[in-house]
């Protein structure tokens, strides 16, 4: 039939096939550019097209931060809560230091930040940083203060749990490092101690391996000007001399530190006090050896001091030689010399030491 058709119509037809094929194309390009996600789906060759406005925020990659929460001592701090911010606004869910210490930030936002860590018992730490995209970031340990002013209502901790944490930091108090500084609180306000507490300090200081270093350089300056002449020069005679001031050492410590504190609930520490003049200063200080700070809090007679010095005089009546016995005389006269000792040592407490003890809190 269409070799029949007359010329016009073929014609017709062409012009309008014709017609179809452009109106097609146009709508097809047409189509790319309105919506350029779309792919030509009619074709096996698929085009796309793109782009990305100035205003369209670019994707960076995130950084991680971790780090370790430590105490002053140098012993980790578990369950302290760390919050990362910039500006106002949080940049990630808060982290807990694990049984660790360590705490870690897996997508954090490239830029400048803060952290802020909380732990009970400790002051409120803030370290600032600036991280890069991509950047797996490691801080420094960040060491935590024992709060100057704790109670168990503000920090959640009961007063035994707040002065074991204060009792940490003091173990580490070395005078240049070496020479134990265990007996004295930077902190005036410090939470006291309990019976327990105070019976552990006083055997963490007879143990301490410098105790055994003073004790043993004591024995042989009284060899040397042959004190306690009854006990003889050599080994064995050393040896006595060693064994009396090691006695000495104990006795008191414990009976003047531990015992008489915890019958007359008195603390048997030294209070730096550090402010007002040099004058009000050393007066405190001299007037510190005889007079104790009360577990309740208030000043006291220092009853377990004094008593403790004599009834370790007197212990040492026992194991000296007799000719060195003296009975009571010799007991008070030396509760006498304790006291001042302990009067020359507070003024050094107050004055010197700290200096010479790195670890103390308010410094790192």
């Amino acid at each position: 039939m269409n070799s029949r058709m007359p010329a016009r119509f073929k014609l017709s037809r062409l012009c309008l096939a014709f017609i179809a094929s452009i109106s097609t194309a146009a709508i097809s390009i047409a189509s790319i550019f309105a919506f350029p996600s779309l792919a030509v789906a009619q074709n096996p060759l698929t085009v796309s097209l793109s782009w990305t406005s100035a205003n369209d925020p670019v994707e960076t990659q995130p950084a991680s931060i971790n780090g370790t929460v430590l105490d002053q001592s140098g012993a980790v701090v578990t369950g302290a809560r760390v919050t990362i911010v910039r500006g106002e606004h949080p940049l990630s869910p808060d982290a807990l230091s694990g049984t660790d210490g360590a705490f870690f930030f897996p997508n954090v936002a490239p830029g400048v930040f803060q952290l802020t860590i909380h732990a009970p018992g400790f002051s409120e730490k803030t370290v600032s940083g600036s991280a890069n995209p991509g950047e797996v970031q490691t801080l420094p340990p960040v060491t935590m203060e024992v709060a100057s002013a704790v109670t168990a209502v503000s920090v959640g901790l009961s007063p035994e749990e707040v002065a074991t944490e204060q009792v940490k930091i003091e173990e580490q108090q070395r005078i240049l490092g070496i020479v134990p500084n265990f007996y004295v609180s930077y902190i005036p306000n410090a939470a006291p101690l309990t019976t327990r507490q105070k019976f552990k300090l006083a055997a963490r200081t007879i143990i301490d391996p410098v105790t055994f270093v003073i004790v043993g350089a004591s024995a042989g300056v009284e060899q040397a000007q042959n004190h306690f002449i009854e006990y003889g020069q050599g080994a064995e005679g050393y040896a006595k001399r060693y064994g009396a001031n090691y006695a000495d050492t104990v006795s008191g410590t414990f009976i003047g530190g531990a015992i008489f504190p915890s019958l007359l609930k008195q603390d048997p520490r030294y209070f730096y006090k550090g402010t007002g003049s040099t004058e009000s200063r050393a007066l405190y200080a001299i007037g510190m050896s005889v007079i104790s700070k009360g577990d309740n809090g208030r000043w006291q007679p220092g009853y377990s001091m004094i008593l403790g010095s004599l009834a370790s005089g007197g212990i040492s009546n026992l194991y000296y030689p007799s000719n060195d016995r003296n009975g009571w005389e010799l007991t008070f006269e030396n509760a006498a010399v304790g006291i001042v000792s302990n009067a020359v040592t507070n003024l050094l407490q107050e004055f010197v030491i700290r200096k010479l003890t790195p670890k103390v809190p308010g410094r790192n």
